[in-house]
């Protein structure tokens, strides 16, 4: 084979002499298996492409054999993991698109292009299964904002976010955001999509028909991005603010040209295989889609659209240069093709051909740069299964006694002070940068339990959120991952969704420490149960891996991304608490678990324990109650109790209805401060009507789920007692809603 190579780099002898490889990420062992796949040794091109192939990002090396554990299939499935987006029925031809990713690394070092173009990947991964892109959330945690690292991240992140949403027309309609020294210098930044199509207009990156040419749409390709995916495969550390490189640049202008002519594209009928360049670029697009189809693919780089001057092969296959897709036509089509892409002012370059040897050839100036197996690059790449091994961490929190502490009499105070942590504040300072109302399909808006949006030409919506309490799952990986699951399940309920499946973003620190991979494999197998439990199979996702800090790694932090269906918008609900009068009921038990609350956080400085446990089979008859009580219009308000416990709960109610209640819970053997901050599993806070109040009351206690009433809506005051002790919590809605809403504000000044 010729090996025309740019005088910058390297031979195949001195990559292997000097090791070059390793910097790429690649361990010796790997590198005697590429050795042994092509018969030789790899030349620079080459072992830059294995290397990005290989990595986490790409490959998920350590963590498949963990993800095997998920349920992937259902009778709503239409699309399970593989493919660029998961998909699901929805019914009359309908189906929703959606998958979640993360761009934590890219963020960390240069946040507003990390977030914004963590956003326009994942949107490109909706629209290139021929899906219109509906909606975007995202789920976001940060260290302390008291820092002042912390706040500029925060506030480059957010603005990189909205930026890029605003520009392109998607609304932003939901998300979350948790703040914890946990993630101090390493944020988590993790975007999704939610998109609808039509079941005859599913695509799939295939690169079919032998003989068929390879399309590249979209801008020149730049050396911004160049092993973006080995650098989220690696930890953080004070040498990463050099590879700045290694982060894309976004231009959410180009994208919605690109997307509005890949959708016409795709509804012409004349596409065999769509991908975006996503990690890994050219690369990974071209060879998964050769794989997926069993073939082979000749790309010709001087045909590639380029930016810059002299750019090498290496730098052509490696970069990740933003908002580029590769497709593929039949011959007969390549006329109609670029015509569609004339008319959105876009440049459709042929750069290759389909072809049936099985492997990924590059030829550049005449000559053959790089010849691969497709199936060494995608199908064979190492998989690993690390030790694993239970953290002393762990075993010392099973002694701690979470009551130790003497019990906080002023219960208005401590109200106050998780009201004004940054994690149970409002999110308005975020969300108001957003643009949630474009193309006024948002029926619920960032603020309630979770986002609702609705179908066009039907009375159904579609309800999603994100969620995960990294503190329950470092407490304790299993039932954090259990819970994680159930309170996404709940937060959609509550809002009057069927909850449908999820996506997962796992960001983890390094797999390479036991105690680490550990935390991996006992919260897949928590929210593998919950799923099947809860019937909401896993159809896509992401995995981050290598989230560590100067301190060690992040919480492990299972972010859940949930979409429900409602099947007649009348049945939307939102938290607020509606009209004075209204009656106020509690579902579930309350028993005294502080463990990761955070009341424990706020008020004693400390997270340890054990986190709430969890019911699956409790949790279900809940979900099916309330959805069913939903349903038949019994329910005025509905709110999951999550941060904060029942009191939290309840002010939030309150703020969000503008009226007061006052309540009178019955929590016998609990201590106060217990009885109002515990976050046990399993509970939601209801409201009706008086005249529906009996009927829902009955409907619950028939179900056998246990269920209280507190007292009623009504005045401008939050009037709370425990136990027969009167008023433990006496405070205006007006004031509460001041310390609420001013929290992030004021730590941003």
């Amino acid at each position: 084979m010729a090996q025309q190579l740019s005088v910058k780099e390297p031979t195949a002898e001195q990559i292997s002499e000097q090791r070059i490889y390793k910097q790429f990420g690649v361990t010796d062992d790997e590198y005697q298996k590429v050795c042994g796949f092509l018969g030789r040794k790899p030349n620079y091109v080459e072992i830059g492409v294995f290397s990005v192939m290989w990595s986490e990002h790409c490959s998920y090396k350590n963590s498949k054999v963990v993800l095997r554990k998920f349920p992937t299939s259902g009778p709503r499935v239409l699309m399970g993991p593989g493919e660029g987006a998961g998909i699901v029925d929805i019914g009359d031809n309908q189906a929703v698109v959606f998958k979640i990713e993360s761009h934590n690394h890219p963020s960390a070092v240069e946040p507003f292009q990390g977030a914004a173009t963590g956003v326009g990947g994942i949107i490109r991964d909706i629209f290139s299964m021929g899906a219109r892109p509906v909606a975007v959330l995202n789920s976001l945690r940060f260290g302390r904002l008291e820092s002042d690292r912390v706040k500029y991240l925060f506030e480059h992140v957010v603005s990189g976010i909205a930026g890029y949403g605003n520009c392109i027309g998607i609304p932003t309609v939901g998300g979350e955001v948790m703040f914890d020294e946990s993630y101090e210098g390493n944020p988590l930044v993790n975007a999704m999509c939610v998109g609808l199509i039509d079941h005859d207009k599913i695509q799939k990156g295939v690169a079919k028909g032998v003989g068929n040419p390879v399309f590249y749409v979209g801008p020149a390709t730049g050396r911004d991005g160049i092993h973006g995916a080995t650098f989220a495969s690696e930890d953080l550390s004070e040498a990463s603010e050099a590879k700045r490189s290694a982060v894309q640049v976004g231009d959410p202008f180009m994208e919605k040209l690109v997307l509005e002519a890949c959708l016409e594209l795709i509804n012409s009928g004349i596409v065999v295989g769509i991908q975006d360049m996503g990690a890994a670029g050219l690369t990974c697009s071209s060879a998964e889609m050769a794989s997926k189809a069993g073939n082979g693919m000749e790309l010709y780089l001087d045909e590639v659209p380029q930016r810059e001057e002299g750019m090498t092969p290496y730098e052509m296959m490696l970069s990740e240069s933003q908002e580029r897709m590769l497709f593929v036509v039949k011959p007969e089509h390549e006329a109609q093709a670029k015509a569609i892409f004339e008319r959105w002012g876009l440049h459709c370059a042929k750069v290759g051909k389909v072809t049936d040897d099985g492997n990924l050839k590059l030829y550049h100036k005449g000559e053959l740069v790089g010849d691969m197996p497709v199936t060494a690059l995608v199908d064979e790449c190492p998989m690993y299964h690390k030790p694993s091994a239970v953290p002393a961490y762990y075993e010392a929190n099973g002694k701690i006694d979470t009551l130790r502490y003497a019990e906080v009499t002023d219960l208005n105070d401590a109200l106050k002070k998780v009201l004004a942590s940054p994690t149970v504040a409002s999110k308005e300072w975020i969300y108001n940068q957003y643009d949630y109302m474009v193309r006024t399909s948002t029926a619920v808006q960032p603020g309630s339990d979770a986002a609702v949006v609705t179908i066009r030409g039907s009375r159904k919506a579609l309800s999603m959120s994100t969620d995960c309490n990294g503190r329950f799952v470092y407490l304790d990986p299993e039932v954090g991952g259990m819970i994680a699951v159930a309170e996404a399940a709940r937060n959609n309920v509550c809002s009057g969704a069927e909850p449908l499946a999820i996506t997962d973003n796992l960001n983890f620190g390094s797999p390479e420490k036991p105690e680490i991979f550990w935390q991996l494999e006992k919260s897949v197998d928590g929210m593998a149960e919950a799923c099947r439990k809860l019937n909401t199979p896993v159809i896509g996702g992401n995995v981050s891996l290598y989230n560590e800090n100067s301190k060690g790694a992040i919480y492990p932090t299972p972010v859940v991304g949930m979409v429900g269906l409602v099947h007649d918008t009348d049945h939307i609900t939102t938290q607020g608490f509606k009209k004075e009068g209204d009656v106020i009921l509690l579902l579930g038990d309350t028993k005294a678990e502080l463990g990761g609350s955070e009341f424990q956080y706020v008020v004693h400085g400390v997270t340890e324990g054990r986190p709430p446990q969890i019911d699956l089979d409790v949790e279900q008859k809940l979900l099916s109650t309330v959805l069913t009580a939903i349903q038949q219009g019994l329910v005025a308000s509905a709110h999951d109790l999550s941060e904060g416990g029942l009191a939290a709960a309840l002010a939030e109610s309150c703020i969000s209805g503008r009226v007061g209640a006052k309540v009178d819970f019955e929590a016998a053997g609990l201590r106060n401060d217990v009885a109002l901050f515990s976050e046990s599993q399993s509970r939601i806070l209801l409201s009706a009507t008086p005249e529906k109040a009996e009927a829902l009351k009955q409907h619950i206690a028939a179900q056998g789920v246990p269920v209280q009433v507190l007292g009623t809506v009504g005045g401008d005051v939050l009037s709370v007692g425990v136990n027969g002790t009167a008023s433990v919590i006496e405070a205006s809605v007006a004031q509460l809603e001041q310390v609420w809403k001013d929290a992030i504000p004021c730590l941003m000044q």
